[in-house]
């Protein structure tokens, strides 16, 4: 039964944004979406009822609907090109070559992915030590996928600003590009995502470093010009 909620309420984000993107206009993509949502919604609820009954027919046939919906979600969301065939996501090779190298960082070897299946994207992710300090650095080809993109853009879009006696979180803005910063003063720990050239997702992510700072240096020395 938990592991039927949460697949609801990971389907239930899912359909908010893509809600929230059909709300913004009726292109025939943005109507795809909205009937993408529904019957999301309707495999999510399916789910639910069936995962009393793992194992069973019912329940193989709400693991099938899911997918199916998932997929039709991923196509209604994702990104087309002008003959009108989804955008295919870059080798995972060539993000690696977007890597940074940093003066006094040791990079360990990068693992990477690329997938194409509900949801097209490649990324690669990278770790860097110096002494205690610990960065690790992933970069994402969303295939300007909207359900990928969403998330940030939304962050963004309404100015989000959080602020505790532990840290801060807001949304800002990185070499012109959207971005959400957050930082643990206790722990001297922080991330920094960048949304770059509206299709690429950067993320750094810092454990015991010295400031914030070390984290806007490293996302300065990503070489985002390798991935046109």
């Amino acid at each position: 039964m938990v592991k039927g909620l949460h697949m609801r309420q990971m389907l239930s984000a899912i359909v908010i944004a893509a809600l929230f993107t059909a709300a913004c206009g009726k292109s025939e993509q943005q109507k795809q979406a909205e009937k993408a949502a529904e019957d999301l919604k309707k495999a999510a609820e399916a789910v639910g009822q069936a995962a009393a009954q793992a194992g069973t027919a019912a329940g193989a046939q709400a693991t099938t609907d899911v997918a199916k919906a998932m997929q039709g979600m991923a196509a209604a969301l994702g990104a087309k090109t002008a003959d009108g065939k989804p955008v295919e996501p870059i080798a995972f090779q060539t993000l690696e070559s977007a890597l940074p190298s940093v003066s006094g960082w040791e990079m360990e070897k990068p693992d990477s992915e690329r997938m194409t299946s509900p949801v097209a994207y490649s990324k690669t992710e990278a770790q860097f030590k110096n002494g205690d300090q610990n960065v690790r650095v992933t970069i994402t080809d969303t295939a300007a996928a909207m359900m990928l993109l969403m998330p940030v853009r939304m962050m963004v879009a309404t100015g989000y600003s959080k602020e505790t006696s532990r840290g801060y979180e807001k949304a800002t803005t990185v070499a012109g590009q959207p971005a959400v910063e957050k930082w643990q003063t206790e722990g001297k720990d922080g991330e920094l995502t960048i949304l770059a050239k509206d299709r690429f997702i950067v993320e750094v992510r810092g454990r015991d470093v010295a400031s914030v700072k070390t984290l806007h240096d490293f996302a300065s020395k990503i070489d985002l010009d390798k991935l046109k």
